[in-house]
């Protein structure tokens, strides 16, 4: 069930029904944790077992470290937690990628080992359920959090459908203290929520699956060297659907969660009008950015143990989100260069200073920055590195001779790709500096006539099967 099908708007539809009865806000909680169950089980039942195993270990490691004094037992119900989290992260996520580069190791010491494939389905939205419960057990344990009172409530902040299984990773303290009233959607919640949901679908169904995906597609599923054109088209159109995809999942989820009374935290604050590459990652999926930043680089002890450790740890945690992104070495790849233009941006800027403010400098470094993020994008989505490099090459001008034009049929299709992009970048630079929820504070004419521009659009749009990106992550 997702949200750009009939499926999901009979489903909602019915949930918000329930939800606006006159009924106790128990009972109210108690239908938005069957719905988030029902919601996860319409695409595999059977793995809900691992959203339970996950909520029940939590809950009673939380309570365990809060209750404890003595250091080594809190430590003992922490690691408890993470084990398990990230021992059923591993087994689902990464059993393949382990035992296929097991073989390719011993292979090269002329061993020949072939086991049985592991064949393992990995479970939908596993690696954002799991961050998100971690991270309540981690703020328990530093003292940041207080344990859930309610098991209902925690159960359904670890649940809760409108961002269950890609994201944002919403935190304990943003998420269990909305359920300690009665919520329902206010006029203004109204309103904005269902701008959200329209917007999101519009990126997902018009930009993502119709204008920019069909020339993506072409170019990386595609085989042999091809040409400079369709590299920068097919790579360009990759950047703005990677965007309009997740981008749009993130509207619907915070759209669908307004409607519902709730408050979740935008994932994304225009990121390709970023002027540098830690300026992009305060913007760019930002509820994993901050988790990584929180749990991992300062963990590991951020920028207070001298500059050659800063570097160090700002390299680990990137390859560590390359690899929560997929189990490949391609994300690992591109992971580590993302690192690699963080420590590089640092030591400039150690040297250097800050960039002038005048506007000039900020949008040429500003698209210095979206072209390098476009070119690094060849690695996350390039299916392995021998595409990866014919992409790249031909992107810097080594096309083969046996080269060929790798775009879609349509020949508008390559001019949808430059208006979509040119656009999109635009819009990111207009509006750098607005809050999302900010963003609607229009005439409710202008907002109306956008609304339906939006919606005739998603109704001429022919429909695709095209799932969310971030649905195999």
């Amino acid at each position: 069930m997702v949200f750009n099908s009939l499926s999901f708007a009979l489903f909602f539809a019915v949930v918000l029904a329930i939800h606006h009865l006159p009924i106790p806000w128990r009972a109210r909680k108690l239908n938005l944790l069957g719905a988030s169950y029902l919601f996860y089980m319409a695409w595999n039942p059977p793995f809900v077992l691992l959203l339970w195993i996950s909520t029940l270990v939590d809950w009673v490691a939380a309570r365990r470290i809060a209750g404890h004094s003595r250091k080594g037992r809190r430590r003992a119900w922490l690691a408890l937690s993470l084990a398990v989290n990230l021992g059923l992260l591993a087994f689902f996520k990464y059993s393949d990628f382990l035992v296929s580069n097991t073989m390719a190791l011993l292979a090269g010491f002329g061993i020949d080992y072939a086991p049985a494939a592991p064949d393992i389905i990995l479970p939908l939205g596993i690696s954002f359920y799991t961050f998100q419960t971690l991270s309540y057990s981690l703020d328990v344990y530093r003292g940041q959090e207080r344990p859930a009172g309610s098991f209902l409530d925690y159960a359904l902040y670890v649940t809760f459908f409108p961002q269950l299984v890609a994201g944002p990773i919403v935190r304990s303290g943003v998420f269990l203290p909305q359920c300690e009233s009665p919520r329902r959607a206010d006029s203004q919640q109204w309103t904005v929520g269902l701008s959200l949901l329209s917007v999101g679908l519009f990126q997902k169904i018009v930009l993502a699956d119709d204008l920019l995906a069909p020339s993506a597609e072409a170019l990386f599923d595609g085989s042999g060297p091809p040409d400079a054109i369709s590299a920068w088209i097919g790579t360009l159109a990759f950047s703005g659907q990677i965007f309009c995809d997740f981008a749009g999942y993130s509207s619907c989820a915070l759209g669908a969660a307004s409607c519902l009374g709730f408050r979740i935290p935008a994932n994304f604050r225009s990121p390709y009008a970023a002027v540098g590459f830690s300026d992009f990652w305060r913007r760019w999926h930002v509820s994993l950015s901050s988790w990584l930043r929180d749990y991992l680089y300062i963990s590991l002890g951020g920028n207070r143990a001298g500059i050659a450790r800063t570097y160090a740890n700002l390299m680990i945690t990137m390859l560590v989100g390359g690899l929560w992104h997929g189990a490949s070495w391609t994300f690992v790849a591109w992971g580590g260069l993302h690192g690699a233009y963080l420590t590089a941006e640092r030591w400039l800027r150690g040297r250097v200073g800050g960039l002038p403010q005048r506007w000039i400098v900020q949008v040429s470094v500003g698209l210095f920055t979206f072209a390098v993020v476009t070119v690094t994008w060849v690695f996350f989505r390039a299916p392995d590195f021998t595409r990866a490099f014919q992409v790249l090459a031909a992107l810097f001008g080594r096309t083969a001779e046996q080269a060929t034009r790798q775009l879609p049929p349509n020949a508008l299709d390559p001019l949808a790709v430059l208006a979509v992009v040119v656009s999109l970048v635009t819009v990111h630079w207009l509006q750098r500096d607005t809050p999302l929820f900010e963003r609607f504070a229009v005439p409710w004419w202008i907002e109306s006539v956008g609304i339906a521009a939006i919606w005739l659009a998603i109704v001429m749009t022919p429909g695709t099967d095209r799932a969310f990106l971030y649905f195999q992550f």
